[in-house]
């Protein structure tokens, strides 16, 4: 079976409910680790690895982490990528935990557009009460631009 028929049927199969809770906000939403909770098993079941990577990149003097979630079954790749933008500051945030909200978010995105789960009804779309965290979590494009590269 060709690594996209594989994907395709993860992404049929793959649940991913949003089961988090902004008290906050009074939204759902799921995290990174959800999804990684949800896939690992059937990543496994089909013979794929699945790996996650960042990469710190800045546009126009901001800082972005860009995330690439990449599938391979060892003779061809399929990823993703999408970006989250660091806030200069974050209140009872070190720059380190800073920038691994946006790396947690980034991936969360290139996650959702490797498997295509849709994130509509998200934070972003709906959450009107915490505007600094909606301005670090908001990425500067979601790429949802499958790679697939032959024979690795």
């Amino acid at each position: 079976m060709k690594l996209v028929e594989k994907v395709s049927r993860i992404q049929g199969a793959l649940k991913a409910p949003k089961g988090q809770t902004n008290n906050f906000g009074k939204y759902k939403y799921r995290s990174a680790e959800d999804i990684l909770e949800a896939v690992k098993p059937l990543t496994m079941e089909h013979g794929l690895i699945l790996t996650l990577s960042d990469e710190i990149v800045e546009v126009s003097g901001r800082i972005y982490v860009k995330a690439t979630a990449r599938l391979t079954d060892g003779e061809a790749e399929l990823k993703t990528t999408a970006f989250a933008r660091e806030e200069e500051s974050k209140k009872g945030m070190d720059s380190a935990q800073v920038t691994a909200s946006a790396s947690s978010y980034a991936r969360k995105l290139a996650l959702c557009g490797l498997f295509a789960l849709d994130d509509e009804k998200d934070a972003d779309a709906t959450n009107k009460g915490e505007q600094a965290v909606e301005k670090q979590q908001k990425p500067i494009e979601e790429i949802v631009k499958p790679e697939l590269v032959e024979g690795l």
